[in-house]
């Protein structure tokens, strides 16, 4: 029986920050347990960085940081990227993937742009694109949407996928705190970056919907046609009303399929969404991450955990070496992705859900019965309303909140009934709109 260190593989690893320096340091202090695992010795063989004296969160061989990429990527089995950005990553891993070389990535910005280009160079040659550290941290979901789920039927998924912008709303809903506040808490801690951006207006959220719903769905499905909104118009005073309906607000990526008038399509988007507080997604706290699945066979399933972190997202990575590594140990040609469902994906106006939403309006005669009669004008049914007197001390300048649960509806219905609600005389302001998800729909 031949011993796994007579079996060497050659890895490479572009990139050394807080994801990749952890990689490195695992990689060498437990290689003997990983060459176990993967039928052979792992073999570091360098590390791509910008400086090599730049600080970094572990100590690393001096020698093995190099500024010089393209040997280490050309002359190694597995490369490793978690540079992160499209370029110089797109390239790089390209050139690994033409020189037959196995990859291993946590690049959700790539996969999500540049993914079927990238399994089709795989394809080519017979070489695996692997790419669980890009969605969700160090949450299994990529291999069980690929693999484990692949002879079911994916109906919906409904995800938190974003660390920051799930502490910020968490924190708001359980102590009734400012976005600004918990903005400015989270950037202090490292939660949140200088720039916020990408997190709080969901562009990365948008990111890791995209690759979710191509491999539940198997369907390509572009970055563009995903539709996203942020949590910067989330305030106190939503998370409050929203608590007493018995909701929390997360920040929800929904991928599922529609009845689009008779044909199947995927509907993908990102948004701000009420989630019952009985519902699993409900009790996730701080910044973690959880995909709430619901397969036709399988039926409900919830991968729950660490979104984010260095040490926690190189499990994830090192996983995937270690299925790379046995790759080639046993020969053959690496497990592409399946897209060939081919779906089409539906505008975002065609999505199916509800709506809480709240107004301000006159307390006086006739105001309910003229807003019933524009959302029945919409062909959108009451579900729920509630009023309450804000300002009651002048009859004839008396305000009350009215809070209207909808029945389900197209979202182009929704938000054209919501629409004209807002011309009408009988609402003073759209203080809110917010859709409801998890309802058992």
């Amino acid at each position: 029986m031949t011993d796994d260190h007579d079996r060497r593989l050659r890895v490479a690893l572009l990139g050394a920050g807080s994801v990749g320096s952890q990689v490195a340091a695992l990689l060498l202090q437990h290689a003997d347990e990983l060459a176990a695992r993967a039928g052979a010795e792992l073999e570091l063989v360098g590390i791509a960085v910008r400086d090599p004296d730049a600080p970094r969160d572990t100590d690393l061989p001096r020698e093995l940081l190099t500024t010089d990429a393209e040997p280490l990527i050309v002359g190694s089995d597995i490369v490793i990227e978690l540079m992160g950005g499209i370029e110089p990553a797109r390239t790089m891993l390209l050139q690994a993937l033409t020189a037959g070389a196995d990859v291993v990535t946590g690049n959700k910005a790539l996969i999500a742009t540049h993914g079927p280009e990238l399994f089709e160079a795989a394809d080519r040659v017979g070489a695996s694109v692997h790419y669980e550290a890009a969605v969700a941290g160090a949450i299994p979901i990529v291999r069980p949407l690929r693999d484990s789920l692949a002879g079911d039927r994916v109906q919906r998924i409904l995800a938190i996928v974003n660390g920051t912008t799930n502490y910020i709303l968490d924190r708001m809903d359980s102590e009734g705190a400012d976005y600004a506040d918990v903005l400015a808490d989270a950037q202090r801690l490292g939660y949140a970056e200088a720039d916020p951006t990408a997190d709080v207006e969901a562009f990365d959220a948008a990111q890791k919907a995209a690759i979710l719903a191509s491999l539940a769905f198997h369907t390509t499905v572009p970055l563009d046609a995903v539709h996203r909104e942020g949590i910067t118009a989330i305030d106190a005073r939503m998370m409050a009303a929203a608590r007493d309906a018995g909701y929390v607000i997360k920040l929800l990526a929904v991928c599922e399929r529609l009845d689009d008038d008779g044909a199947e399509t995927i509907s993908v988007r990102v948004h701000p969404a009420l989630v019952h507080r009985d519902h699993p997604l409900a009790s996730v706290r701080g910044a973690n991450n959880a995909v709430f699945v619901q397969a036709e066979a399988a039926g409900d399933l919830m991968f729950y955990g660490a979104g984010a972190g260095g040490i926690q997202t190189a499990s994830a990575v090192l996983g995937d070496v270690v299925s790379a590594a046995r790759r080639h140990i046993a020969g053959g040609v690496g497990v592409g992705e399946s897209t060939r469902a081919n779906l089409p994906i539906a505008p975002f106006g065609h999505a199916v859900t509800r709506y809480q939403v709240t107004l301000e309006v006159d307390d006086r005669p006739g105001v309910l019965a003229t807003i019933a009669g524009i959302l029945a004008d919409g062909g959108v049914s009451i579900a729920t309303a509630q009023q309450t007197i804000i300002d009651g001390t002048d009859l004839a300048s008396s305000r009350a909140l009215l809070v209207i649960g909808t029945h389900t509806a197209r979202e182009r219905d929704l938000a054209a009934t919501v629409e004209r609600l807002g011309a009408s005389d009988a609402v003073e302001r759209v203080l809110s709109v917010l859709r409801v998800e998890g309802d058992g729909r």
